[in-house]
């Protein structure tokens, strides 16, 4: 922050600009919460009053439609697979390729940044495909999988960046020791990555708990289905409950948003030291 009066003045208005923008984002959230407590009627009277009374019924019928205990197990497994492939295998990659000094180490991790500007639009029917004929189509297994793949290459160009940043004397002290590779990296070097790790997971945990275009390509049962598909079947062809549909959308967003409000810190801290060191 700048100091001095006219500093003061420019402090004040970039917080009054952060501050709308803030509230920008945060305004549909709260629409759909208002209006998930109301009746049918009284959400198409007014769509920006308060509810009359706090109407739980809606949470009940959105919560038996779409099964919300089953959905969110299965977007829980989804994430949870998908987030600790990408953690794992990305942290070992980009620790690997950055110690490693050589034209195939920096032809791969060229590889992995190139994966980035692939849009998803030109490989989502190759990859549908592919994943029918590796029998992984409507499976949270195989969808797990493709979320590893698909964002291992930014987790790889993250996680090589923080790296650079960790002296390589610390782990010559671990070998001296007698340590073997994998040692090093679990006992020494992973518990240093803890922000850039935080970081990557909740980014992707986002990613994946709001996505809705891949599970509704890969998923075709309505056991298998995640919270967003669930609310999805809320929709009708004529017409939408849309108090339940609200109610149902503000249920999957809940866990979600704690998520990142308890680890909010880390994030912060792992994508500037990644920026920075990177």
């Amino acid at each position: 922050m700048v100091t001095g009066k006219s500093g003061k003045k420019r402090n004040l208005i970039i917080i009054c600009v952060l501050i709308i923008f803030a509230l920008l984002c945060l305004f549909p959230i709260y629409m759909a919460a208002l209006n998930s407590f109301k009746s049918k009627a009284e959400l198409f009277t007014n769509i920006i009053a308060f509810p009359t009374e706090l109407n739980l019924d809606n949470y009940v019928r959105s919560y038996k439609k779409m099964n919300y205990f089953r959905s969110f197990l299965n977007t829980s497994i989804i994430a949870a697979v998908g987030v600790g492939g990408i953690t794992v295998f990305a942290s070992l990659a980009g620790w690997a390729l950055c110690r490693t000094k050589t034209k195939l180490s920096k032809l791969i991790f060229s590889l992995f940044v190139f994966s980035m500007l692939i849009p998803f639009n030109s490989i989502m029917m190759p990859l549908y495909r592919m994943a029918q004929i590796l029998h992984v189509d409507n499976s949270k297994l195989g969808l797990a999988l493709i979320y590893i793949g698909l964002g291992v290459g930014m987790a790889v160009f993250m996680y090589h960046g923080f790296v650079k940043g960790i002296p390589y004397e610390i782990e010559e002290a671990s070998y001296i020791d007698g340590c073997n590779r994998l040692q090093v990296f679990f006992k020494i070097v992973f518990p240093m990555l803890g922000n850039i790790t935080a970081t990557v997971a909740i980014m992707n945990l986002l990613w994946m708990w709001n996505d809705f275009l891949l599970p509704l390509i890969m998923l075709s049962s309505n056991e298998n289905y995640t919270l967003l598909l669930s609310t999805n079947m809320l929709f009708g062809q004529y017409s939408s409950d849309w108090p339940a549909i609200l109610s149902a959308l503000v249920m999957a967003v809940i866990p979600i948003i704690l998520v990142y409000v308890l680890l909010q810190k880390k994030i912060i801290k792992g994508a500037v030291d990644s920026a920075v060191k990177g």
